[in-house]
């Protein structure tokens, strides 16, 4: 069964920052809050981040383990970038994927 959390008398500026985050993330208000608090949740019940538990193994992945969590995309380019990471030349002359959806709305 769900439960109705409820959060009174937010300030007006933490209020509009979230619906920001909300808009950033092309979320609702309450979407946005969901996610926040699932984040938080996992937060408390994951297993230390150097841990390799079974659990936290790839079926199939030769042993590997996953993270999980939430990142942005600028920390995950960072991490990219310092592990030397750099993508391949000829991605330059792709077309942003920007690009292709303006142009698909554009042509109707």
């Amino acid at each position: 069964m769900a439960v109705n959390l409820s959060i009174k008398d937010v300030p007006d500026d933490i209020a509009e920052r979230l619906r920001q985050r909300a808009a950033r993330n092309h979320r609702s208000l309450q979407g946005e809050l969901m996610a926040i608090v699932e984040q938080a949740a996992r937060a408390e019940s994951a297993p230390p981040a150097r841990t390799r538990s079974a659990a936290a193994q790839t079926p199939g992945g030769g042993g590997r383990s996953r993270t999980q969590g939430w990142k942005t995309i600028e920390q995950l380019i960072a991490e990219r970038q310092a592990s030397g990471w750099a993508p391949h030349p000829s991605l330059a002359r792709a077309p942003l994927g920007v690009d292709i959806i303006r142009a698909d709305r554009d042509s109707r």
